[in-house]
């Protein structure tokens, strides 16, 4: 009995014998396998901007690797066409590129990387090299709207892709539209509009609409931590109205709506009681709810991040919370600024304002607010219009006015450029001050600055009564200037002239 269970131990069944052996074999391929290395060649596992429609918001792309890359040759090799400037920076197997301007618009960019190898692999040794790449984006298409100024489009809005030269009337012959503002997507535009009636109607008879355009953007997917796009809206065709504010039983003055546009502010004015008038919250598609402050009663815009309201008091300027009745019982200000008039823009990113200050000496300055610092960048005897910072918050795009010499008040419109590096040095406004163009005299001027920071466009009109003839004739004088931007703002360009009659131009984003 002892012999037989020695045996057994020293010869185990035949099933025992078989699994030892497939270990051993497993062990020397293993080991085999480490000390040769991994020979497939490393590649781009993922591209987040591939096949998408970019806006000026995007400013970072990200590739990841299947392996770890040796970064410099990555950093040398790595190629777009046409070119966008900057800066690299690494996290793991994932590289970022941030650009150093917005991507300009109605541009296909093809990114491409080859000759680059990974982080374990010799130089020269042929092992390692990673798999060519090349992918491609696009940016989103140079797309304004404007309000139509003659014959059949008189009063209406219309839409005009400049990248595929296409043009579109958004909404009917019965609605005349009075302002307008596109939604970050730009698959739709909020506008104000009177129905067209005779005799016509009050212009305070407006109601709050939105139009559809039509447009799909293929904006880079957000990924979650399952790496999963999220799946984008389906296209609507344009031109569908959709009423979201009547004047039943208040008159609906100006509006404006959030960069995000989840929110909209409303002015508006009660048609039983002249003294119930201030600013009304619609959230997130929800009714329209008042808020409960009676210093929301001059002109006012909200501010980037969607929170709040500068708004224009007797006194100064106040920066309230977007809270509702039902919110908060008193809309306390978050700040007050005593010695400024009104707030011409806010900087995309938030961080900065221009806001404007009426001198006792009957001059007006303009002042660069940021992080609490409060610095006089023009200060000039005319008016002060208004003003559009670029992407990168560099330089100021101004509409402003000269006082004419004569015995009657006259002003002379001109669109500038203000360099605010410079003025934030402390450098003379006539060295930060950069005439572009000479308008017409008239004061009722509309410009607008693109996503992408390349071009101004504006209207120009000889209507004295614009807001009636908006309504009620057609402006066959009201043309459309487009003004190309270069970036130095010591090079001179001339404005374009478009081939059609409109007013109130507007960028969609």
């Amino acid at each position: 009995m002892q012999t037989s269970r020695e045996s057994s131990r020293k010869f185990p069944q035949p099933l025992d014998r078989v699994a030892i052996g497939l270990m051993v074999v497993l062990i020397v391929l293993i080991g085999i396998l480490l000390l040769s290395g991994d020979r497939s060649a490393p590649r781009v596992r993922d591209f987040n901007w591939q096949e998408k429609q970019i806006g000026s918001d995007d400013r970072a792309f990200l590739l990841t690797f299947s392996r770890p890359m040796d970064q410099s040759s990555v950093e040398q090799n790595l190629k777009i066409q046409p070119e966008l400037k900057g800066k690299i920076s690494w996290a793991g197997r994932r590289m970022a590129y941030t650009l150093d301007q917005p991507a300009p618009y109605g541009t296909e960019f093809t990114v491409s990387l080859s000759d680059a190898r990974d982080r374990f692999s010799k130089e020269g040794s042929g092992h390692g090299v990673l798999k060519a790449f090349s992918e491609t984006f696009k940016s989103r298409d140079r797309v304004f709207a404007f309000v139509g100024a003659e014959g059949s489009e008189a009063g209406r809005l219309i839409l005009y892709n400049l990248t595929q030269q296409d043009k579109k009337v958004l909404t009917p012959e019965n609605l005349a539209v009075m302002d307008f503002k596109a939604y970050p997507g730009s698959e739709k535009i909020l506008f104000s509009a009177i129905e067209r009636t005779n005799p016509p109607q009050s212009l305070a008879e407006q109601k709050l609409y939105t139009v559809s355009t039509g447009i799909q953007i293929n904006d880079p997917a957000e990924l979650g931590d399952s790496a999963t796009p999220i799946a984008s809206a389906s296209p609507t065709q344009p031109g569908q109205i959709t009423q979201i504010l009547d004047n039943r039983d208040y008159q609906n003055l100006k509006f404006d709506l959030s960069k995000d546009g989840r929110v909209i502010v409303v002015q508006r004015l009660s048609r039983r009681d002249p003294n119930d008038a201030g600013a009304w919250l619609m959230r997130d598609g929800q009714a329209a709810k008042p808020i409960d402050n009676q210093q929301t009663g001059g002109d006012f815009l909200i501010t980037p991040d969607g929170n709040s309201i500068a708004v224009s008091q007797g006194q100064g300027l106040a920066i309230l919370p977007l809270q509702s009745q039902a919110e908060q019982a008193q809309a306390n200000p978050l700040d007050f600024l005593p010695k400024f008039g009104t707030v011409l823009n806010f900087s995309q990113d938030g961080t900065a304002a221009a806001m404007v200050k009426f001198n006792t000496d009957y001059t007006r300055s303009m002042f660069l607010v940021s992080q609490g610092v409060q610095k006089e960048i023009l200060r000039i005897p005319g008016s002060i219009i208004s003003a559009d910072f670029d992407p990168n918050n560099q330089v100021l795009y101004c509409l402003l006015t000269n006082l004419l010499q004569g015995n009657t008040f006259q002003e002379q419109p001109f669109l500038a450029a203000i360099d605010l590096k410079g003025a934030r040095e402390g450098k003379p406004m006539e060295q930060t001050l950069r005439p572009l163009v000479l308008l017409p005299n008239q004061r009722e001027i509309q410009v607008d600055l693109a996503p992408d920071g390349k071009a101004l466009i504006f209207d120009q009109t000889q209507a004295d009564d614009r807001a009636k003839a908006e309504v009620s004739q057609s402006l066959a004088n009201s043309k459309l200037w487009l003004l190309p931007l270069k970036g130095d703002l010591s090079a001179k360009t001339q404005p374009e002239e478009l081939p059609f009659r409109g007013l109130h131009p507007r960028w969609l984003p």
